[in-house]
């Protein structure tokens, strides 16, 4: 996302920081500055999601603004998500295909930074609980969000959203693990997550006694030198007696049938159990 923290600003905040109207004019005209609206600005740093945002009228929202702090997104939304307030204002611009949120909240210039709380629930309003529960535990985990910010979504958010928070675990390992654990919570199984097992090391889940369940995401499972590695923690396993399923993002996020049908052959023959 934005290769600079600051790169969206305001006219008023230049002047504020000893700025002249001149050099602001001399800084656009060498090109460390470029207008996208009165009085808003975006420096060569900015990414386009922020510049299409501060030219809208406000601020990334949403998936938009999760994204821009590193928490975990399963939506493959590429829409701009922009923030306008309760009483912001939308401009027209160029290519626009923005995404408008309007919750209340303190006024927001441009380029400022929506809280994590805030990004979560218009995640939950926008794009429902199973975005905002991968979000959520992403936060949790990189100590994004603090018992406040947990306590202010309980009492903003409804009986689901609450569910969710109290689901919720700080040490899931990825995304994926998490919608994995999401969509398998209403079997009624024991899954366990980040479990620690001899001769093999932490695995993403452990479903009764013996299945292991792996989520590869691709930034760490590319490559024939980390396939080996998981090859040679499959066959450790199974010398253990453990059995191992692995599934990729494209299966977890885009096939989650056989997925779920895949997991629940194993159950049915009581694979999951000691023996």
């Amino acid at each position: 996302m934005c290769e600079a923290t600051d790169a969206v600003t305001t006219h008023a905040r230049l002047l504020a920081a000893g700025i002249t109207r001149r050099g602001i004019a001399a800084q656009v005209a060498s090109g460390s500055l470029a207008r996208v609206r009165r009085g808003v600005y975006v420096r060569p740093g900015a990414c386009a999601a922020a510049r299409a945002a501060a030219a809208h009228g406000g601020t990334p929202a949403c998936v938009t603004a999760a994204r821009h702090a590193a928490l975990w997104v399963l939506s493959d939304d590429t829409a701009v998500h922009v923030w306008l307030g309760g009483h912001g204002h939308a401009y027209a611009h160029e290519d626009c295909g923005c995404v408008e949120h309007w919750d209340d909240g303190p006024a927001a210039d441009a380029g400022d930074a929506v809280s994590v709380p805030r990004i979560l629930e218009q995640i939950r309003r926008c794009r429902g609980i199973e975005e905002f529960f991968v979000a959520f535990e992403s936060a949790l985990r990189q100590g994004l969000i603090t018992a406040a910010g947990v306590a202010w979504l309980r009492t903003r958010g409804d009986r689901e959203v609450r569910d969710a928070i109290a689901f919720a675990r700080p040490d899931a390992d990825s995304g994926l693990e998490s919608l994995l654990r999401w969509r398998l919570r209403h079997l009624g199984l024991r899954i366990r997550s980040q479990v620690t097992i001899a001769g093999v090391g932490i695995v993403d889940l452990l479903i009764g006694d013996r299945l292991i369940v792996e989520a590869d995401g691709r930034e760490n499972h590319d490559g024939a030198t980390r396939r080996h590695k998981d090859l040679v923690r499959d066959t450790s396993a199974a010398m253990w007696g453990y059995i191992t399923l692995r599934f990729d993002y494209a299966l977890i996020v885009h096939d989650w049938d056989a997925v779920e049908r895949a997991i629940l052959a194993h159950i049915r023959r009581g694979d999951h159990l000691a023996r």
